[in-house]
């Protein structure tokens, strides 16, 4: 089985894998359009992490990271399926690597939520950066989920285009600059879950 992560999985995968392929897949948006109540925001003040939205044009590519799982399936299953509650919209995609070589298998992709509060939908950039800098959950602060995959995406899919998310990370960036000195940078907490 096949698992595509386009957010936090793109770091943070807790499960047993035997092969990780960096790639796309086609036809969808990445956009931080999705309420994180559980994760990284809660109920009363809900963060903002990605989701999937279709994408007019079938070439469109979103970048992520896709992990073989050939051991205990059923139970990696189970736990993504505890981990990704809110997105219970999946599909099974095609993916591509880099060069544009099709993986044989289909990937499991947890696209986003059908529940209507949680799809946050489009917003001014400035209103979500000051969100994401203001929301914090069970599993960390929401920049830094941010932060971590504007990383991702510079250090691994460094040819990948994502205006989106780049824009978020430098409006988020402003906004924090004010509150940094030259001495401390953010910090990024590695043992936080999604």
């Amino acid at each position: 089985m096949w698992v595509f992560g386009y957010g936090s999985l793109t770091w943070k995968a807790d499960f047993a894998y035997s092969q990780r392929v960096v790639g796309y897949i086609k036809g969808y948006h990445r956009r931080f359009w999705q309420a994180s109540v559980d994760h990284r925001g809660t109920h009363d003040k809900p963060g903002r992490v990605a989701t999937l939205v279709p994408a007019d044009d079938p070439e469109a590519r979103v970048w992520g990271v896709a992990y073989y799982v050939t051991d205990n399936i059923g139970e990696t299953t189970a736990s993504l399926d505890v981990r990704e509650r809110r997105f219970d919209c999946r599909a099974l995609l095609p993916m591509f690597e880099p060069g544009g070589k099709e993986l044989p298998d289909r990937v499991l992709v947890y696209v986003g939520s059908s529940t209507p509060s949680l799809f946050l939908g489009p917003a001014p950039l400035c209103e979500m950066a000051q969100q994401i800098v203001s929301c914090q959950g069970p599993s960390g602060t929401n920049r830094e989920y941010l932060l971590r995959l504007a990383s991702f995406m510079r250090e691994e899919a460094p040819h990948a285009d994502d205006p989106h998310l780049f824009q978020l990370e430098e409006a988020v960036t402003r906004l924090l600059e004010p509150h940094t000195d030259t001495d401390t940078k953010i910090h990024i907490n590695t043992d936080t879950h999604t």
